[in-house]
């Protein structure tokens, strides 16, 4: 017998971790499978310390998108699993991908199908893993993985607009705030001892805007950290995981960015669930797996409870009915979808037409939100020139 350190999901979805003995990984996977766990990752006590070690690396985004339509493109020509494999460590690519190709290549060669040998190297998403054994399941890998090639070359392209969306407005920020912060802790207390040479009299916004001045320039350090460790304490409390959901509940109910959230996260888990159900994957194993593709924690137990619904034979529209946290329309489409018998393809509609919402909404905020700022800047700083200026008028005038 030996010892074999495991990594699974129960029919909840989370996540499992411990180690059995077992007589061989076969043995020990079929053990877990009975216990009703999805295996993700599973390595001898040794293996698993020996493979930290060498620091194998992971496909993630551009990567994973490259080697997922490259061996597609090699399936579709004719050539055999093993052979392909073999093609792409030939490419030009970063070493710890060579590595971990090279021990999915191994274990195709000891005759293991292409999903176990994913499942194998422990650096594969579950949803990966489950859309490759469904395809291997029905006979049809190729298209499987080009259906996969695809899900992940959208999600990487809406994940990529989404960030260079928000860098120019995040920069702004920055510049607004920061050129506040220096116009009132560096600027503002030069001209304290000029007003008091003068002996003028000092607005009240002056004085206001002075004390500002000289308690950030007294304190500026004092303040930036209480707010580092403010943000590092509110991200700390958010790892509680009640205290996140009721956070997240709320953001989907905020006036103007909580339907924008609501379009983001419908097409997100509407993708990955119509997806996988279009490839074979059971309804419950796929929201197992959709539910970790969902940022918000809210939406997340949701599915759990979906998925418990859908267990206990209710439909999947009016487990996400009850405490609607998705917009009407993906709640009436999904409801149709099942009704007709469609709903893999039905989602995937659903998911279209809200990332296409999704795109516009935050296109329109951000054409909002940049003028909006320079209004702000622009108005904060008048309101300061304005506080430095009021005394000198004065003094003018008294001339």
């Amino acid at each position: 017998m030996s010892l074999f350190k495991y990594r699974a999901l129960d029919g909840q979805g989370a996540a499992q971790n411990g180690t059995l003995e077992a007589r061989d990984q076969n043995a020990a996977v079929a053990a877990l499978q009975k216990r009703g766990l999805m295996v993700l990752q599973i390595d001898s006590a040794g293996m698993g310390r020996l493979r930290r070690a060498l620091g194998s690396g992971s496909l993630k985004g551009v990567a994973l998108v490259s080697f997922t339509q490259q061996l597609t493109t090699l399936l579709g020509a004719g050539q055999p699993l093993e052979r392909s494999l073999g093609i792409l460590l030939k490419q030009p690519g970063q070493p710890h991908t060579r590595t971990l190709i090279e021990q999915i290549r191994e274990q195709v060669k000891a005759g293991r199908p292409l999903s176990a040998a994913l499942e194998e190297v422990g650096q594969f998403s579950p949803l990966y893993i489950s859309m490759v054994r469904a395809g291997e399941a029905g006979g049809a890998l190729e298209s499987t993985l080009r259906q996969l090639s695809a899900y992940l070359e959208r999600s990487q392209m809406v994940r990529g607009e989404v960030i260079n969306a928000l860098i120019y407005p995040a920069f702004l920020v920055v510049g607004v705030f920061g050129s506040l912060a220096l116009l009132l802790a560096y600027v503002v207390p030069q001209f304290v001892p000029i007003f008091k040479d003068l002996g003028v009299p000092i607005p009240m916004i002056t004085e206001m805007i002075l004390a500002l001045g000289e308690f950030l320039g007294s304190y500026g350090l004092a303040v930036l950290t209480c707010i580092i460790l403010l943000i590092w304490g509110v991200i700390l409390g958010m790892r509680d995981p009640q205290r996140r959901e009721r956070r997240d509940r709320r953001l989907l109910g905020i006036g103007i960015v909580g339907p924008l959230f609501q379009r983001i996260e419908a097409a997100r888990l509407t993708r990955t669930l119509g997806t996988l159900l279009s490839n074979g994957v059971p309804l419950l194993q796929a929201l197992v797996i959709a539910r970790q593709v969902c940022t918000n924690r809210a939406l997340q137990v949701q599915v759990e409870q979906a998925a418990e619904s859908v267990k206990g034979g209710g439909t999947l529209a009016s487990a996400f009915g009850e405490q609607p946290l998705l917009p009407d329309l993906a709640l009436q489409m999904i409801e149709v979808g099942e009704q007709a018998g469609e709903l893999g393809n039905m989602l995937l509609k659903v998911a279209d037409v809200f990332e296409v919402e999704a795109k516009r909404g935050i296109d329109r905020m951000l054409a909002a939100l940049v003028p909006a700022l320079t209004v702000v800047m622009a108005g904060l700083v008048a309101f300061i020139m304005l506080a430095i200026m009021l005394p000198l008028m004065s003094l003018t005038s008294n001339i």
